[in-house]
């Protein structure tokens, strides 16, 4: 083989092996690209659209139940403010703090009262603006009495459908709006029980 021809054997070679390593490391380049958007637009859809949650108590019983998992969504409530009867998940407020729960503890609840509204529970009865609420969804009738409160500006009156053994509005007070996460909308697991809340 003469020189000329060691030389463009050569050159040949090194076309083929560059272009091989080029545009391999493009294929890898438009994948980490991918994969760096997609990681962005999930943490972009968890902290402004929706994300999931899981149930850590009986306090929505029966409900909701223990490691049910759900899907929150958060944009609702930027349009309008929860609706008595809306399931909401929310950080705990400084009177949670101070019992020991932690900023990042979310708590779900159902929706009593709102601002300006009045709140009381007689005779196994939750009364909203002294009116018996119509409640097909507790797990018992509340077994407390809790005299007519009435729901600050900004701030709502929340109760677990497990009524006698939830740590709600009755027993530490009022949630700031600021505290609310978002709405609890599609339970997605355990399948049986998967659907709209």
């Amino acid at each position: 083989m003469t020189s000329k021809e060691k030389n463009i054997s050569t050159n040949v070679a090194d076309r083929v092996s560059g272009g091989w390593w080029s545009s391999g490391w493009r294929s890898h380049q438009e994948n980490i690209q991918i994969v760096i958007v997609a990681m962005l637009l999930a943490l972009l859809i968890r902290a402004f659209v929706a994300e999931p949650r899981y149930i850590p108590s009986d306090s929505m019983v029966p409900t909701l139940h223990i490691s049910d998992r759900l899907v929150v969504e958060k944009l609702s409530y930027r349009f309008r403010q929860p609706a008595t009867g809306d399931i909401i998940v929310f950080s705990p407020p400084k009177q949670l703090q101070v019992q020991g729960f932690t900023k990042d503890q979310a708590f779900i609840k159902r929706a009593i009262g709102q601002p300006g509204q009045t709140v009381a529970v007689h005779n196994g009865r939750v009364y909203l603006n002294s009116k018996p609420l119509q409640e097909d969804y507790i797990a018992e009738p509340p077994e407390y009495e809790l005299e007519p409160q009435r729901v600050p500006e900004n701030q709502y009156f929340v109760m677990g459908d497990n009524r006698n053994d939830s740590n709600d509005s009755s027993k530490w007070g009022f949630l700031p709006k600021t505290n609310i996460i978002g709405r609890a909308v599609f339970r997605f697991w355990p399948l049986d029980r998967a659907g709209l809340l």
